[in-house]
């Protein structure tokens, strides 16, 4: 007998008599074979004492051999792809009685699809201005700037500031130090109070003074302090931009002239902004299969997506400086929290899967290769052995399902219908 509740079901199997003597003659006769019993040579112990001697044994392998050979025929019969390991419960073994068990499991739902093309999407291919190519040589030009030392003289804004920082209180363990600062004097990212407490002075000059940082500041020792400093002023610089002209260009990369570098700067804009809004098309279109899509998830799936959305959130904690332990965190609440979007990520992932089967779209062995030869050229190994490696940790089967999904969403996206954004 069969329960069905969504990905949730479950068999009652029952094992006839006669294949349950047999196994269990094979067992004990396997055990007696090798039985050392005091009183008996090795083998010839009697089958009636073996099977006394050795009843728990003697159950647990026959459970062990009949259970999941008879599951999986059961699972044949009904064409049930089983997601995870099956529970098993409601044991019945008793002598000379059919053994029966209740196993319950989840399956992968049938995902049946309906429109999955032309779906509408708003969308619209990027301007670059003039503006825009400006900005960011300006962007280029500032990371090219040199910083050159000028006659001392009172600090005023707009001068780079070289100090020598020492905090005397409001650290807790070892002081804040450093020999050489580098601090613009009036900037929008330069501490207020650094600003007006090194406006005016001379290199050369001392001076002690507070600054308050706030409670989210990067470093967790001077987050939420008030810390007293001793700054000595050693030197002024201003800063110096190259000269926009054909060889800053040249500089640069391959390009004889600045409309060249113009013109490159416009292209990299372009392919940067084409490609996040593409993504947000590709995002909106999901959205919108999923909605029109109402099937039932496996619990394993959503709970692996809720623990692969949590430990992401980890790791950016991690990388913006926190510790999640000091977070005092409710992690149930937090894993609750991630349950619905998990739930639209697996179905959305499922759907994938299908458009793929539907349309054939596969990753091509080529593909696979490029990928890994981007990797090994990146690790300065040979090729051969970066795909030896990915073969056996699984690795080139994760590229592929990459690969393979990048292409599945480049097909929705393609036969999407755009319309313009309102």
């Amino acid at each position: 007998m069969a329960l069905v509740e969504g990905c949730k079901h479950s068999l009652e199997i029952s094992i006839p008599v006669d294949q349950v003597e047999s196994e269990t003659s094979r067992v004990v006769d396997d055990i007696q074979k090798r039985a050392r019993l005091q009183g008996f040579r090795p083998g010839k112990a009697p089958a009636n004492l073996i099977r006394k001697q050795f009843a728990g044994d003697i159950r647990q392998k026959v459970l062990e051999n009949l259970i999941p050979v008879h599951l999986q025929k059961q699972l044949d019969a009904e064409n049930l792809s089983v997601v995870g390991t099956p529970d098993i419960s409601d044991v019945h073994f008793h002598d000379f009685a059919p053994l029966t068990f209740k196993a319950t499991f989840e399956v992968f739902p049938e995902v049946v699809l309906g429109e999955y093309t032309n779906v509408e999407v708003p969308y619209q291919d990027p301007e670059v201005s003039d503006e825009d190519i400006a900005k960011r040589i300006d962007e280029i030009r500032e990371q090219k700037a040199q910083y050159i030392n000028i006659d001392p003289r009172p600090v005023v804004d707009g001068d780079f500031a070289v100090v020598s920082l020492e905090s005397l209180a409001g650290v807790e363990g070892e002081p804040v130090k450093t020999d050489e600062m580098v601090l613009e004097i009036g900037a929008k990212d330069t501490f207020e109070a650094f600003t007006e407490n090194l406006r005016g002075l001379t290199p050369g000059d001392e001076k002690d003074f507070e600054v308050v940082y706030p409670e989210d500041y990067g470093s967790d020792k001077l987050a939420g302090k008030t810390v007293k400093f001793h700054a000595l002023l050693k030197g002024l610089r201003r800063k110096e931009l190259p000269e926009l002209d054909d060889e800053f260009a040249q500089e640069l990369g391959d390009y004889r002239t600045v409309a060249e570098l113009n013109e490159a700067i416009r292209k990299a804009i372009f392919s940067q902004r084409q490609f996040e809004a593409q993504q947000e098309a590709k995002n909106q279109i999901m959205d919108k299969l999923v909605d029109a899509h109402d099937f039932p998830v496996p619990e394993a799936f959503v709970e692996r997506q809720i623990k692969t959305r949590v430990e992401q959130r980890l790791r950016a904690m991690a990388e913006q400086g926190m510790d999640p332990r000091k977070l005092q965190l409710d992690w149930d609440k937090v894993k609750e929290s991630q349950r619905d979007k998990a739930i639209r990520e697996v179905k959305a992932s499922l759907l994938l899967g299908k458009v793929s089967e539907r349309e054939s779209i596969h990753a091509t062995r080529d593909e696979v290769d490029s990928e890994v030869e981007k990797v090994a050229r990146q690790q300065r190994k040979p090729v051969a052995a970066v795909h030896m490696d990915f073969e056996k940790d699984g690795t080139l089967g994760r590229i592929a399902s990459h690969i393979q999904t990048d292409k599945t969403l480049n097909f929705l996206f393609e036969r999407a219908r755009k319309t313009a954004e309102s």
